[in-house]
């Protein structure tokens, strides 16, 4: 597949699960980079594409750790069918592209079936609920290795053994072999133990949510891994369970350690205007636009910080921000970080860079210093390509025994691949050693976020101040985006030089946002400092005068170091430089607002480069616009294209009510109506609903339609039904209408329904699919023609 065609569909793979199970997709990044002969004749590239999906999520306490899982305990596959899919998963994912057949490529092709994980999602939750008398009592996801890998490390981790069945996993192929079945990579299913007392009420939630599962064995006091097949007679595995997880053999990799050489990228061969139209083109510093629009970023009612930012929804924001509950500030923040091109020259580098970039980012959250941050690392290389097995091994010691010792930070999970090289015919292309980055970190009160916009807090910033460690005043250009886009390199790459000024850097920040000192945040990565000044006017809406002081113009605005851009209004300005300059840290001033839409770059009093806010704006969407346009309706990706304009009105609202007052205060001490928080297979939206009603004075009830299904007398409890959204049935088309047959084709729920409506106390809200319902529904609501 040519990288076109990869970047118009595969995000769009990923935003389908995200909408149709219902997690917000809130944070990520757009590489492409190509380096053909960049060093020693070898060619760079992502030939072979990465895409990383990630979560974050919070365990409850009391869930961390597994419970007591007894023999004789009942070990359970929840979820889908087994298919002869993704039986080349994992080998696939090892091997070069072009190193095998077809065959096994497309045997890696595993399965998207959204709407179930979210059934078994649903039944995980149900568990949750009853705390410490949850059905669960220990659980593990079903992924690389299938069957063989999540049921031998359920009982490695319960302290038993286990005996199994193979012909009790569920097949949609029944005439799979034993070893197609256990190995196979189906996703969307569970591995887990319940204890026998507790099956029944398993049983009965997963039926509620029409969740598939089965018993496929039981644990055994002794430590023995054993798979049976009835239908053929034979025990396929029998071992110990020792021989398998009790202590593998470790990889050994050698390598002749090799100077890594590049070429020196000179400035001079690039002019201001060119340059910035070039940086601004490419796609990791452009608008993200065309892949933030296409997930629902709203879906859990939780988000406080999503992409998009300012009154013009500019997608350039630096974290993600989600609450805890529906009822507090405190919640997490999340945010990337990667740096591949530099690797190239200096893997080290590279991945200090990526762990730096995800804590500037992290930054514009009110997090509290490096204390509770922690990383999840994903690897990619070309091993034993070159010298890559010597970059991946540099790289890691740089990070894992380095850095983050020094900065204090735990990275306690990750992932690898280290098959990033594609052939074929004669031609080879490896993707550099490239570190993607995530950092956690939990936060006191998400209202304290900063963004890009200028103007969104109640004191606006008057001047922008470029804060950095001493060692980033060294404007290095090597694999910055301007080498890039004149097709270089470089020799000379940034770097995290001293790891203490790093954490100066990072806590500084903090202190000057608890002091209330600062109105906007921003990060300086890729495109340098004057891609992260251009993102603040554009997201708001203004003009601005930049300054450089540097005899190197090009490499003050386009060098990739690490720094921070604080917008600071100017009566807190002397109090933000005494606290920089007291922590060792570099502070200056490096742009102001201006009344119209004017951008100047000055450098001494004389202009360097002028435009307006809005003609750079449309070169930073463009590269965004394209593929909307390729993908999308053009028109519609056209009138978005031109709302860019200086006079493009701007995203407001003014409501005619007090949001903070309390609907339901006249209310206390009277019975609360009963709300129906009605949801069919697939709906996902009803949590944040149920909420909604009960802030507003409703008492909420969860309800299934298998509950109405079963006991349609259950609506004659309640005053209002609320039918809910999100993507019912997997959000196939006319899922609404679905929903609406199984009511009208059903005559006990017919009548239910209709003697609901008929009523003169109730009160019903269809939202998404449920609006989509109460439409096809119309014929047993009075009045509705």
């Amino acid at each position: 597949a040519s990288a076109l065609r990869i970047m118009l569909e595969a995000p769009l793979g990923a935003a389908a699960f995200n909408n149709e199970y219902g997690r917000p997709c809130l944070a990520g990044y757009f590489r492409t980079f190509e380096a053909p002969g960049a060093r020693a004749g070898e060619s760079w590239g992502y030939h072979k594409p990465v895409m990383i999906a990630g979560g974050m999520g919070s365990v409850a306490a009391d869930h961390a750790r597994a419970g007591d899982v007894p023999a004789g305990a009942k070990l359970v596959v929840l979820g889908g069918p087994a298919m002869a899919i993704g039986l080349g998963g994992g080998a696939a994912s090892s091997m070069a592209t072009g190193a095998a057949d077809s065959e096994l490529d497309f045997a890696s092709v595993q399965r998207d079936n959204a709407e179930m994980q979210r059934r078994c999602q649903e039944v995980i939750d149900r568990c949750c609920a009853y705390g410490a008398a949850s059905p669960i009592r220990l659980i593990h996801d079903v992924g690389a290795g299938g069957l063989s890998n999540a049921l031998p490390e359920l009982i490695h981790e319960a302290g038993r053994g286990g005996r199994f069945e193979i012909r009790a996993v569920p097949s949609a192929d029944r005439g799979m072999s034993p070893l197609e079945i256990w190995c196979n990579e189906a996703q969307e299913r569970y591995a887990l133990a319940v204890a026998p007392g507790d099956l029944a009420r398993f049983d009965a939630i997963c039926a509620r949510e029409r969740c598939p599962y089965a018993v496929v064995g039981e644990t055994t006091a002794e430590r023995e891994l054993v798979v049976e097949d009835a239908l053929l007679g034979e025990r396929p595995v029998a071992m110990p369970l020792a021989a398998l997880l009790g202590d593998p053999p470790k990889t050994n990799r050698a390598f002749a350690r090799r100077r890594r050489e590049a070429a020196a990228f000179d400035p001079s061969v690039a002019r201001l205007d060119e340059a910035i139209e070039r940086v601004l083109r490419l796609p990791a510093v452009g608008s993200k636009k065309f892949l933030v629009t296409i997930g629902d970023r709203s879906v859990t009612g939780l988000v406080a910080r999503d992409q998009m930012v300012g009154p013009r929804q500019t997608p350039v924001a630096d974290a993600a921000v989600t609450l805890d509950g529906f009822d507090s500030f405190r919640g997490a923040a999340m945010a990337m970080g990667e740096r591949p091109p530099v690797a190239v020259v200096d893997p080290a580098a590279a991945a200090r860079l990526a762990v730096a970039e995800a804590l500037t980012n992290l930054a514009a959250a009110p997090v509290d210093g490096l204390t509770n941050v922690v990383l999840s690392a994903n690897w990619m290389a070309a091993a034993g390509h070159g010298a890559e097995d010597q970059a991946l091994f540099d790289a890691v010691r740089a990070v894992g025994e380095e850095l983050c010792p020094a900065l204090g930070i735990a990275i306690p999970v990750g992932k690898d691949s280290l098959s990033m090289r594609a052939v074929w015919d004669d031609q080879t292309v490896a993707s550099p050693v490239t570190l993607n980055v995530a950092a956690f970190a939990p936060v006191a009160d998400a209202r304290g976020a900063l963004t890009p916009d200028l103007f969104a807090r109640d004191l606006p910033a008057d001047a922008l101040y470029l804060v950095e460690p001493p060692f980033s005043r060294q404007r290095r250009l090597g694999g910055s985006a301007l080498a890039q886009c004149y097709g270089a390199l470089g020799d000379d790459v940034p770097d995290v030089d001293d790891p203490a000024m790093l954490r100066a850097l990072i806590e500084t920040k903090a202190q000057l946002a608890r002091r209330g000192c600062l109105a906007s945040y921003h990060d300086r990565s890729d495109g340098g400092l004057l891609a992260a000044l251009l993102e603040c006017a554009f997201a708001s809406g203004c003009g601005l005068d930049i300054f450089v002081e540097d005899e190197e113009p090009l490499a003050a605005l386009f060098a990739e170091e690490i720094g921070m851009i604080l917008g600071i209004p100017d009566a807190r300005a002397e109090e933000a430089r005494r606290a920089a300059t007291d922590a060792g840290l570099a502070i200056s001033r490096v742009a102001v607002p201006r009344p119209d839409q004017r951008i100047a770059v000055l450098r001494g009093g004389n202009e360097l480069y002028a435009s307006t806010r809005a003609a750079l704006e449309r070169v930073w969407a463009a590269t965004s616009h394209a593929m909307q346009r390729l993908r999308d309706d053009p028109d519609c990706a056209d009138e978005e294209f031109a709302a860019i304009d200086d006079e493009a009105p701007l995203l407001a609202y003014e409501a005619d009510f007090d949001a903070a007052e309390d609907v339901a205060a006249p209310f206390v001490g009277a019975a609360r109506a009963r709300v129906a928080i009605l949801r069919e297979q697939g709906v996902n939206g009803h949590i944040e609903m149920a909420a909604a009603f009960h802030r507003a004075g409703f008492e909420a009830v969860d309800v299934h339609m298998s509950d109405l299904f079963e006991t349609p007398a259950l609506l004659r409890d309640f005053q209002a039904l609320a039918a809910c959204g999100g993507f019912s049935y997997g959000d196939v088309l006319g899922g609404g209408g679905g929903w609406a047959k199984s009511i009208l084709f059903e005559s006990r729920a017919r009548d239910a329904f209709a003697a609901f409506f008929a009523r003169p106390d109730t009160l019903a809200l269809g939202v998404c699919n449920g609006c989509q319902m109460l439409a096809n529904a119309k014929s047993l609501v009075p009045g509705a023609n």
